[in-house]
């Protein structure tokens, strides 16, 4: 069976700690061991010892992080769970696409597979350190999955499409690629410098926005960025830099 090492399920600012377990004990049904908790309410619990049976190996060695942007920092690839009805639209993948993309990049970048909090999911800061956003088709008149429920629906079609792909060549888009992803530290590097360069070049005001920021991460999210071309933006934002401070002097 395929390694699955490089995935991690992480689970933003968990109000009840029996989904945290249970969500454990969902991943190792479906052969997920890593897991990552954002700014857990209550953990360690025994609450969440308890629900997750034999999964409590993935509790003792989850690791627990202040912000979201922490947990992801070493992912080329970053999915959250999230709804349609965003300000900005979001590349949208369903929980069969999720499967096949993951599965396809997983030995060459590290992956999050992002979940937010019970009663209100991700935020849109949060949703917008993501590549692709996934949507679990639930039934319209009842459309409110338990945390550990919709872990284990995205577990699942990870372990179906792993297994069905088992017995053939995976087709991987990276199979080629010269260079791996940026990671979401280098990116986030990346986004910073830029508002600082268009900041200075007096074509973003901070003051007033327009959502300029949030249209510059779903494009650059869109490309996902490879670490030589990361560092040619940079270089590119850098210069831009060393021209102003010359042209000022």
């Amino acid at each position: 069976m395929q390694e699955l090492s490089n995935i991690k399920v992480v689970l933003v600012n968990t109000s009840h700690p029996g989904n945290i377990g249970a969500s454990a004990r969902a991943m190792k049904n479906m052969g997920l061991h890593k897991l990552a908790l954002v700014d857990p309410k209550d953990f360690p619990s025994g609450v969440a010892v308890g629900r997750a049976a034999s999964a409590v190996d993935i509790l003792e060695s989850a690791q627990v992080f202040d912000n979201l942007e922490a947990a992801i920092a070493d992912c080329g690839l970053v999915i959250g769970t999230s709804a349609r009805s965003r300000k900005i639209p979001w590349p949208m993948l369903n929980p069969e696409q999720t499967a096949t993309k993951v599965l396809a990049e997983k030995n060459t970048n590290k992956v999050a597979l992002v979940f937010g909090r019970e009663d209100s999911g991700l935020n849109n800061d949060e949703l917008q350190l993501c590549h692709f956003h996934v949507q679990i088709p639930a039934n319209e008149n009842y459309s409110s999955l338990n945390l550990a429920a919709a872990v284990m629906v995205i577990c699942y079609e990870l372990r179906k499409t792993q297994l069905q792909l088992l017995d053939t060549k995976e087709s991987q888009e990276d199979e080629f690629w010269d260079q791996e992803k940026a990671t979401g530290e280098q990116v986030e590097h990346f986004y910073e410098h830029l508002e600082r360069v268009m900041i200075a070049i007096d074509f973003h005001d901070p003051k007033n926005p327009r959502q300029l920021m949030q249209r510059m991460r779903r494009l650059f999210s869109r490309i996902r960025i490879d670490v030589m071309e990361m560092n040619i933006l940079r270089g590119i934002l850098t210069n831009i830099e060393f021209s102003i401070k010359n042209r000022q002097k």
